[in-house]
């Protein structure tokens, strides 16, 4: 008898324990039943399918539903996503834009009262949206620069052997691309009124120098594009002299150029330092080899999370969301990386992290590299 009860009881209890932890798993379900739409712009940068993928699991973690969309390059594409996602009944959207033809998908969203955030791409030309998550994309730039000051010694240079840089820029529909070029030049510009640095092709101080920006600026961010230039660039401007260092604004890029470095007989033996950013996997095994000169490591794994930190307060209607490990734009005199051109939103700053030889298996030990591209790229 006592041996049926005892039985019983364990039985009772492991009902009980189930009971519990199906009623805990119906009100996280209830509790977090809203659907967060993610948009993503494109395939072609790999960081964006990471980026996607982590922000989908950093949804679903915390109990809500999920949608990601990829709007491949297209911002047609992308907009027609957003609008399935506003049928599907989406409570919030993380939208990474392709430009700023976006602005009538998220004039839609407004319509219907879904917040939005833009995610790590401020969405420009528009006033229908109060959030924006990123990382200080204007000290990218001064990583960039200061990276190349360092790689070409430019403090020991002197204006009778100066030292030859070109300039590339990201794409002119991406408002982090004029940041980027900033954050660099001023860094770069001091060297160039001393008369140590010399820059080969289009010279643009500023992003604001528009006609010049336009001529070094990379539409849709394409590798071809960049290598092509490039190319132009050896056998054109830069035909008699030899490049010290090239900025380039993200690793992609990068990669193409050193590309079309490596087929002119010139660079054989040296190739110009060439700087980067996201800490891709092949980038990463080029500056282990000596090939890339540094790349900006910008953990994205950390900025999907904070990205769902924030649209979990927002839909839990909390007045002023703060983000752990994240700083207003507006407290550190950075303001204007909230402008839209129609509106200053709020502008929530991650710190990005600079990348050499030195320190070139960090974003590894961060688990940002995967171990199938450890393995793919000789990363071991």
């Amino acid at each position: 008898m006592k041996k049926a009860i005892g039985i019983f009881a364990v039985v009772l209890m492991a009902c009980t324990l189930v009971l519990a932890g199906c009623q805990k798993k119906e009100a996280a379900k209830s509790s977090g039943a809203a659907l967060i739409g993610i948009a993503m712009p494109e395939t072609t940068v790999l960081r964006w399918v990471k980026d996607g993928n982590s922000l989908k699991s950093e949804a679903e973690k915390r109990g809500y539903r999920a949608e990601l969309q990829n709007g491949n390059g297209d911002q047609v594409q992308q907009n027609q996503q957003i609008g399935n996602l506003l049928t599907q009944g989406a409570k919030l959207l993380v939208v990474g834009q392709l430009n700023d033809g976006v602005a009538s998908a998220i004039a839609d969203a407004a319509r219907d009262k879904v917040a939005v955030i833009a995610y790590d791409r401020i969405i420009q030309n528009s006033a229908d949206y109060d959030y924006y998550i990123t990382f200080n994309n204007f000290k990218v730039g001064q990583l960039q620069g200061q990276g190349l000051v360092n790689a070409m010694n430019l403090d020991a240079a002197t204006a009778a052997a100066p030292k030859y840089i070109t300039y590339f820029a990201g794409s002119p529909t991406d408002g982090n691309a004029f940041f980027f070029f900033d954050g660099a030049t001023s860094v770069l510009n001091p060297y160039i009124e001393k008369g140590v640095l010399k820059v080969v092709g289009p010279a643009p101080a500023t992003s604001k120098d528009t006609a010049n920006f336009q001529r070094i600026a990379t539409e849709g961010w394409l590798p071809n594009i960049a290598k092509n230039r490039m190319e132009n660039l050896l056998s054109g401007d830069a035909r008699n002299v030899t490049l010290d260092a090239v900025l380039a604004p993200n690793d992609t890029l990068a990669r193409a150029i050193i590309e079309a470095c490596l087929a002119d007989a010139k660079y054989a033996r040296k190739l110009p330092v060439v700087s980067g950013q996201d800490a891709e996997a092949a980038s990463l095994a080029m500056i282990k080899n000596g090939q890339q000169s540094m790349t900006v490591f910008k953990d994205t794994g950390k900025l999907a999370e904070a990205a769902i930190i924030l649209a979990d307060q927002i839909l839990k209607g909390v007045a002023n969301p703060t983000v752990p490990g994240a700083v207003l734009a507006s407290s550190i005199g950075l303001e204007s990386i909230g402008d839209t051109g129609k509106k200053v939103v709020k502008a929530y700053l991650l710190d990005p992290i600079n990348i050499t030889q030195d320190n070139w298996r960090e974003p590894i030990t961060a688990g940002f590299i995967t171990p199938d591209e450890v393995a793919a790229n000789g990363l071991q």
